[in-house]
């Protein structure tokens, strides 16, 4: 028996949607020249900025998401 595999191409839609509830990704930025990290949604989607790399991911799982570094 042939077993056909299909592979699927994935939008940049589609790959943003697919860890949209699972993850948030933290990034370092310069915030009025200080150093500061963002969180963002899986889809870019800035959510917040914190001070602080610990209370960043520290947020992200208190709202039962995975927290991803970006460097």
């Amino acid at each position: 028996m042939e077993v056909k595999e299909h592979n699927r191409i994935m939008s940049d839609h589609d790959l943003a949607v697919l860890g949209l509830q699972f993850v948030a990704y933290v990034k370092p930025v310069a915030l009025q020249g200080t150093k500061a990290y963002s969180i963002h949604a899986a889809d870019g989607t800035e959510i917040a900025v914190m001070d602080d790399r610990d209370v960043a991911l520290a947020t992200i799982r208190s709202h039962d998401l995975e927290p991803v570094c970006v460097h």
